[in-house]
């Protein structure tokens, strides 16, 4: 026997118009409400024909994903998995599927993106990233669809949704964090200038150094890929100056890795002789050797929140701007950066 709205409404004590409207997730039906319906829905075994009520609404019931490169190399780095886990999670849980861009080059991506919207292949999108003249947004922008970008837009920010860790403060505060610590010959290891990211977490490290009265030197500022072979070739460069970091600040966790294998393999000891800290805090962090002192910015959340955000304007048909989400973060502290010692502590220990 096929199981009908009408058979869900009159288990949940609802109105039939009440359950269409859970399954479209109507902003004007209370949670504890569709909690209720899908769960009668569950208990009955009713599926609602997505396929016949995508067209009858010119809906897709599609969410499409947007990352910075192809997908089999930035997959390599645990952040995105985890946003992605954020994003299913939540889509999910409002009956959407995900569809993602397979281009290698920013035109290749850009070229895909055109082909969800016109074609009608998703209800919205989510740019899994932010960059300087970037034609995804510019191009979403132009037409309207509805989108949301991981990460601070460039420009006009108050024009965009957006889902964002503070990444200026949370530069600001692991460089006092290292400043604290006794180091004073801080670097720092970013990506591409182009990414708001680094951008916003090198200006972070540079507000706290110039609040400590140390000059922003460009010989200690590398940038790298966000992969552990960026990490291990930035600080072979920034071990080269006539004095040599006491700290590093990396700006992801997989370069950090690079960076503590470059080091080991130099004989240089962490923290002793140069301490780390990083940012994302993914499960790699803690099992680094030794384990990695990192920015924990709820990457989950980041995904989870920005997925929410999209649902609510593909829901409510209202423009693709005017909301941004911060995600709190909070440091992590590990055995990659201790107590440095001071020139009286090494002085009274050599003469023990």
């Amino acid at each position: 026997m096929q199981i009908t709205i009408k058979d869900v409404a009159k288990h949940a004590n609802v109105a039939p118009s009440t359950v269409s409207r859970v399954i479209a997730n109507s902003p004007r039906i209370s949670q504890k409400t569709k909690e209720r319906v899908r769960s009668s829905m569950e208990e009955l075994g009713y599926h609602p024909n997505i396929h016949a009520r995508s067209l009858a609404n010119r809906s897709t019931q599609s969410i499409g994903l947007v990352m910075p490169s192809a997908a089999t190399k930035t997959l390599q780095n645990p952040f995105f998995p985890e946003v992605l886990r954020g994003i299913s999670t939540k889509a999910h849980q409002n009956g959407y599927s995900l569809y993602m861009t397979t281009g290698v080059t920013e035109e290749e991506v850009l070229s895909g993106v055109i082909e969800m919207v016109q074609g009608r292949r998703v209800d919205g999108v989510i740019v899994l990233y932010s960059r300087e003249d970037d034609q995804v947004v510019q191009y979403l922008r132009q037409t309207k669809f509805p989108f949301v970008v991981v990460g601070k837009p460039f420009g006009d920010a108050s024009s965009i949704t957006y889902v964002d860790t503070d990444n200026y403060l949370a530069g600001r505060e692991v460089t006092k964090h290292l400043y604290n610590l006794g180091h004073r010959r801080i670097a720092f290891i970013g990506g591409s200038d182009k990414l708001a990211v680094t951008q916003d977490r090198r200006n972070g490290y540079a507000t706290a150094l110039m609040e400590a009265g140390i000059p922003v030197c460009e010989d200690y500022i590398a940038r790298a890929e966000f992969m552990t072979k960026g990490g291990a070739k930035a600080v072979r460069e920034l071990l080269q100056n006539e004095e040599p970091p006491t700290a590093v600040v990396v700006s992801d966790d997989m370069m950090a890795l690079g960076v503590i294998s470059t080091l080991s393999e130099m004989g240089l000891k962490i923290p002793e002789d140069v301490a780390v800290v990083s940012f994302n805090n993914v499960y790699i962090a803690e099992h680094s050797n030794p384990p990695l002192t990192s920015v924990e910015i709820n990457i989950f959340g980041l995904g989870f929140e920005a997925t929410n955000c999209l649902i609510e304007q593909i829901s409510d048909n209202a423009p693709p701007y005017g909301k941004r989400v911060i995600v709190p973060h909070y440091l992590v502290v590990r055995q990659s950066c201790g107590q440095k010692k001071s020139k009286a502590t090494e002085t009274l220990e050599s003469n023990s």
